[in-house]
């Protein structure tokens, strides 16, 4: 399988964009969180100390798949937009890139990830608790559609 994560560059940004409407709009609702964070990934996510990855499969290097890290302080960062494009589901691109994710993670000292999410991804919270992720309260909620919240400890 030739897949490679590469760092987000403004030419990734209409990928970025289209992987996470494919999703959301098949699951849930773009929110205007949402809405910012993919119209604006540099001063939303970039800017603050933040990641974005992307997946890229085949000789041709065509993307299937981001993932972001939100930095929510100096040992903490949030795990957001992960999406991998149907076609391309099942081929273990979702686990490479958390891997690679909770890896910088690690790498920049954080000491915590965490995520929102909503129980509908049924699958996503599957690869969430096989990384270690656990359940817990949701309280101060940033995302209308989330009602699960998770949390991985260095």
């Amino acid at each position: 399988m030739n897949v490679k994560i590469v760092n987000y560059q403004e030419s990734y940004q209409q990928d970025f964009k289209k992987l996470s409407y494919e999703w959301l709009e098949k699951y849930v609702s773009v929110e205007p969180i949402d809405e910012e964070m993919l119209n604006n990934p540099k001063s939303f996510i970039l800017d603050g100390g933040g990641h974005i990855f992307m997946a890229t499969y085949g000789d041709n290097n065509e993307t299937v798949g981001t993932v972001s890290l939100i930095r929510v302080d100096n040992n903490t960062f949030e795990l957001a937009k992960l999406a991998v494009t149907e076609k391309y589901q099942g081929l273990k691109l979702g686990q490479n890139l958390m891997d690679h994710c909770l890896n910088v993670a690690k790498q920049q000292g954080a000491n915590k990830v965490i995520l929102y999410t909503n129980q509908k991804l049924t699958k996503a919270i599957g690869l969430y608790k096989k990384f270690g992720f656990i359940e817990i309260p949701l309280n101060n909620n940033k995302y209308i559609e989330s009602d699960l919240k998770m949390e991985l400890l260095f």
